[in-house]
């Protein structure tokens, strides 16, 4: 007997169903990775995001002793074409809850029809987007009472140790991930450890300090935040574990004082997978249909390009581009405040930035990246009300007092180099409501 275990979002050997039921069935295994970037749904993964997948495989590769088979190309055709070359008899996977379920569900239908066994877990969500529905059997466009729903629900299980795995390679394809010329990630090396262990150590250096500090994690010079998306992302570490640790984990009295806090962000990552798998077009569609109508700007080319490369003379809102740039990360109110600037003050449409973002981003995840975008724009679920325009001084002024960050990140800031404001913040708020009220007219 073989198994195929084919890997997705879940680059790790810890608290993997699908790799614990290929060792439970006591055969030979094949890990499978697929690079499927020409499959209808699949979207393509920006840049920064190609730099982390590239050496999440790297690490998984290592944990199973190089027994990791990377193959590039449509899984349809991959994954069938791996299971005859292996002579497998059952293929193992985690489910994803984006576009390419439909491919998983004619994949499973196919294989079964061949005389394949195949079995799909739950592994990525603490909660499957079908679970929690409304009384009416709808799902919730509200975070409050969907969050609410699922405490209720209870988690199911908690983390699964690592199986004891003997694993197979076939003959791998180069996928070419990294940035070549130029090699453009020298940040992100600084920054970040990709992998499982990178993943259980950032955890586990979060429970142990950060999170007794997370009620500060709106000022972005405070060391508050977790910084485990893009390992939650990747698969390296899984909802589960996260929730186990801070829930059942010991704690400081600050950090247990702040556990709920957190996992209702852990939460929030929940209620957009649970948008995305109801309205698959969340990144290219508004959720609201209303604002189908809304006018974005056009002319604006050298504005997007100041915002894109942090001199557009706003402190905050370059600060938080410039990190984007240099490690593939930005601090989360941060986040909200260059979106707001992008949308509201420059009038360009929220795909524009998600895009940017997704492209630049470690931690890219096809729901959270869409319905942050949309929740800023006010378009979106549960969204931030149009009008609530974020003005990045103010914010500076709450949460960098003392402008460490800012100054981190824009050392030229006070200094006759840094370039005025490409925009007048009051008038352009002025223009952005007004032309959401000609929005709710045409209704």
């Amino acid at each position: 007997m073989t198994s195929v275990v084919w890997l997705r979002d879940d680059l790790r050997v810890a608290d993997n169903p699908a790799l614990r039921a290929a060792a439970e069935r006591g055969s030979d295994v094949v890990v499978l990775y697929v690079l499927d970037e020409v499959s209808a749904g699949i979207r393509p993964l920006g840049g920064a995001s190609r730099w982390w997948l590239h050496h999440s495989l790297e690490r998984l590769r290592e944990s199973l002793g190089g027994a990791l088979t990377v193959r590039a190309g449509s899984a349809s055709t991959v994954l069938p074409a791996v299971v005859a070359e292996a002579g497998a008899d059952a293929v193992f996977w985690n489910r994803r809850y984006t576009n390419g379920r439909e491919a998983d569900a004619a994949l499973k239908t196919s294989l079964r029809a061949a005389g394949i066994e195949v079995q799909s877990f739950q592994s990525a969500l603490l909660f499957e987007p079908w679970t929690v529905t409304t009384a009416e059997g709808n799902p919730y466009k509200v975070f409050t009472p969907f969050w609410k729903a699922c405490l209720e629900r209870g988690v199911s299980r908690g983390p699964l140790d690592a199986p004891p795995l003997s694993a197979t390679a076939l003959p791998s394809d180069e996928l070419d991930l990294l940035p070549r010329n130029p090699d453009w990630a020298g940040g992100l090396r600084e920054a970040w450890t990709p992998g499982e262990q990178g993943a259980l150590d950032a955890l586990e250096r979060f429970a142990e300090g950060g999170l007794a500090n997370y009620h500060l994690r709106d000022q972005p010079g405070v060391e508050a935040t977790s910084h485990l998306s893009p390992h939650l992302r990747f698969g390296e570490v899984s909802p589960f574990q996260v929730f186990h640790r801070v829930e059942h984990g010991p704690l400081s009295g600050a950090a247990r004082a702040n556990a709920a806090k957190f996992l209702s962000e852990v939460g929030w990552r929940e209620f957009n997978a649970n948008i995305l798998f109801h309205f698959p077009a969340l990144a290219t569609k508004n959720f609201r249909r209303e604002f189908d109508a809304f006018g974005w700007g056009t002319d604006y080319d050298e504005q997007l390009a100041a915002w894109q490369q942090g001199r557009t003379g706003i402190p905050l809102v370059d600060a938080g581009m410039r990190e984007l740039w240099r490690t593939g990360y930005m601090h989360n109110r941060v986040r909200m405040v260059a979106a707001s600037f992008l949308i509201k003050n420059l009038l360009i449409d929220w795909r524009v930035g998600e895009q940017w973002f997704w492209d630049c981003l470690v931690d890219a995840d096809e729901a959270s990246n869409a319905g942050n975008w949309q929740w800023v724009a006010g378009s979106g679920a549960d969204a931030a009300p149009y009008f609530r325009v974020f003005n990045p001084e103010l914010q500076r002024e709450k949460f960098d007092p003392d402008g460490a960050y800012v100054r981190r990140w824009v050392p030229e800031w006070n200094t006759p180099g840094y370039p005025a404001p490409i925009v007048d913040l009051k008038a352009s708020r002025a223009e952005a409501l007004a032309a959401y009220e000609a929005v709710k007219a045409s209704r």
